[in-house]
């Protein structure tokens, strides 16, 4: 995928209650204050928790390193994603795996690791705080931003 092209970028993870919601708003963010206008989003392959918030752990962490996930509501990935949007990336190994069978061969050139594509590993996958403590959601916050720039640095370079 070449990242000159890329105009919008969909997140993915499991529940869309975390760590994809944290990325897109840490994102939004961060590409805005880089003067990227690029266009971000988030889901989760499955789709339990549809229309709910982000978990309160988790807008509690983002809140307090300044980001806003309360107007958040989850949503599961649909097949009109893969055309949507420029680059889809997973948050970890078994959500890219839950994307690619789900895209069925299309978009797999636009499908990619976060943490990967973004050039801030290690870790490779983006760990999932949900089991964990407040100190997981706090630690996720600060992946976040690593990947973001990450990002913004992989996008300018082209």
């Amino acid at each position: 995928m070449d990242a000159q092209s890329v105009n919008s970028i969909l997140f993915v993870c499991l529940g869309n209650i975390c760590r994809s919601p944290l990325v897109e708003a840490v994102a939004r963010k961060h590409f805005s204050e880089a003067g990227l206008a690029i266009e971000v989003a988030s889901c989760g392959t499955g789709g339990w928790h549809a229309g709910e918030q982000a978990d309160p752990r988790m807008r509690a962490a983002a809140a307090k390193a300044g980001y806003e996930l309360e107007a958040h509501r989850a949503r599961q990935l649909r097949i009109a994603d893969f055309e949507r949007y420029d680059l889809l990336l997973a948050m970890d190994s078994t959500n890219m795996r839950n994307m690619q069978r789900m895209s069925d061969g299309h978009a797999r050139d636009r499908q990619a690791l976060f943490l990967e594509w973004s050039g801030a590993m290690p870790p490779h996958d983006f760990p999932d705080p949900y089991y964990g403590e407040p100190t997981d959601f706090a630690q996720s916050v600060m992946l976040a931003e690593r990947g973001a720039q990450g990002l913004i640095k992989r996008l300018r370079a082209g």
